[in-house]
Order: C-alpha cells, then sequence, then structure tokens
C-alpha cells in the first residue's frame, strides 16, 4: 500500500468515534463504593449510610435508566461534583438498575 492510501486510511479511521463499551455493572459497584457510600447506602453489606439521602436500593425501583442516568449526568447540588465520565455513569446506572430486586 502506497503512504498516501496508508495516511487517507488512518485518517478515516481517526474520525470514525469509537464504540461505547457496554455498561459494565462491576465497575459501576466500585464507583459507587469510591464516591457514594459516605452518604448512601450501595450495597448489602454496608454497615453505615446517612438517613438523610435514599439509599441505591430505593433509588433503584423509584428511578428508570434515563432518568437517572439524566441525574448523574447533570447531579444535585448537594452531590459533589464527581466529573464522571460517559462510560462510568453507564456503568454506576447499571450497578444502580441491578439492585431494583434486593433487599
Amino acid at each position: 500500500m502506497r503512504p498516501l492510501a496508508i495516511f487517507c486510511l488512518l485518517a478515516a479511521m481517526a474520525s470514525v468515534p469509537a464504540l461505547a463499551a457496554p455498561p459494565d455493572p462491576d465497575h459501576g459497584k466500585v464507583i459507587a463504593q469510591r464516591w457514594c457510600a459516605a452518604c448512601h447506602d450501595v450495597s448489602l453489606s454496608q454497615k453505615q449510610a446517612s438517613a438523610d439521602v435514599p439509599s441505591f436500593f430505593y433509588v433503584a425501583r423509584h428511578m428508570d435508566k434515563r432518568d437517572l442516568t439524566s441525574f448523574l449526568t447533570d447531579p444535585h447540588p448537594k452531590m459533589p461534583d464527581m466529573s464522571l465520565t460517559r462510560q462510568e455513569i453507564d456503568d454506576l446506572t447499571a450497578y444502580i438498575r441491578s439492585l431494583a430486586d434486593t433487599k
């Protein structure tokens, strides 16, 4: 292949957006434990959380995926700005939604 053809092929490939990875609830759990467990009850093994905020189990049963994703994209003012990536939001949403039938 000629150098110009290789350059054009690489340039075309660079302009195609990368495919998003599927949501990973296991990674979402890690994010929840790191960022959210100080206030929210995020897992069955957690022993302590603030009584003033909803548990992730409650959130899972009362917010659908779209509303939860939207909420995490533009967090409530009382929440810290975690600056999560879109993939991290998808992972965290998948984890929270996985809790809908527990507890």
